[in-house]
């Protein structure tokens, strides 16, 4: 007893099947009955019959059975398995759009560095993502609906007026996106204070339940990974992700002259159900502007 595709397995692995002893409902033979017995398998040969009329032999080897210490399986638990579910919801459910952006953040980084020796920052780890965070915070304030989420039931999207701030934090028990809540009220030497503590504390494996509820909008720093840009699926319940690549040096053009400049690159997810495309360049244009030139963050706040 075995169905067609069972039996064309065994036919290809050379299996008799008289000689299986089936492991299925009422004693038929399955894929996993034939393949164990192909496992033991070494070889088989068969003649083949070429148009001259000349016979050759060919043979055919079965697949090794992995041996112990080849093969790990890790248990899907906890915040992987939560994690894993929802990004699956989120890319089967919200219709993705991602564009990217290549950025001189040459001033940016410069400012980094002067921000750095101020003494309200002294006791804080000050980084690129810290300008990313307030470019996009204030880039929110000027295109609010980016800040939104879809309510399937009601039929509304529904805008966001506060933003918690979400950051991507690779850790050892997954992939988990704490938020800043409030974040767009806080002034730059807080908002900095948080990222860091933030960060230390989802690293850590400490982030409460409270700490991963309610983000609005995400940043995920693709860049600690020497990656320059990805592609990435958006929080569930948030309209916008924003990755952030790594910053290198590179040739760009400044005053139509060749200059070696340090750039970046930036891609923006958003729910095209939400988010349409000249609402979404316009965000991603903002943020990129405040990166080429941070005098920009003050004259638009």
């Amino acid at each position: 007893m075995a169905k067609p595709p069972v039996r064309k397995l065994a036919k290809d692995l050379g299996i008799n099947l008289a000689g299986l002893a089936g492991s299925g409902p009422d004693g038929s033979i399955t894929r996993d009955d034939v393949q164990r017995a192909a496992s033991g398998t070494t070889a088989r040969s068969e003649d083949a019959v070429f148009g001259n009329g000349a016979r050759a032999a060919t043979l055919a080897t079965a697949p090794a059975t992995p041996g112990p210490g080849r093969e790990e399986r890790i248990a899907v638990r906890g915040v992987r398995k939560h994690m894993a579910a929802a990004m699956v919801s989120s890319a089967f459910t919200a219709p993705h759009v991602t564009e990217f952006l290549q950025v001189d953040v040459t001033e940016t980084m410069a400012a980094v560095r002067r921000v750095r020796d101020l003494p309200e920052y002294a006791e804080v780890r000050v980084s690129p993502l810290l300008f990313v965070a307030r470019a996009l915070l204030i880039t929110v304030a000027r295109h609010p609906l980016v800040n939104s989420s879809w309510d399937a039931a009601a039929e509304q999207i529904v805008v966001k007026h506060y933003v918690n701030l979400g950051i991507a934090v690779a850790a050892d028990r997954g992939l988990i996106v704490p938020n800043i809540k409030n974040a767009g009220a806080l002034p730059l030497p807080e908002l900095a204070r948080s990222l860091q503590a933030l960060t230390e504390t989802a690293r850590a494996g400490k982030a409460t339940p409270a700490d991963l509820a309610g983000g609005t909008i995400t940043i995920t720093n693709v860049g600690v990974f020497g990656v320059d840009a990805g592609t990435p699926i958006l929080t569930p319940g948030e309209s916008a992700i924003l990755a952030f690549g790594q910053v290198r040096d590179a040739p760009w053009v400044v005053d139509g002259q060749l200059a070696v400049r340090q750039v970046s690159t930036l891609s923006l997810s958003f729910d095209h159900r939400i988010v349409d495309g000249k609402l979404g360049s316009a965000v991603l244009r903002d943020v990129g502007s405040m990166l080429e030139d941070p005098v920009r963050m003050l004259a638009w706040t």
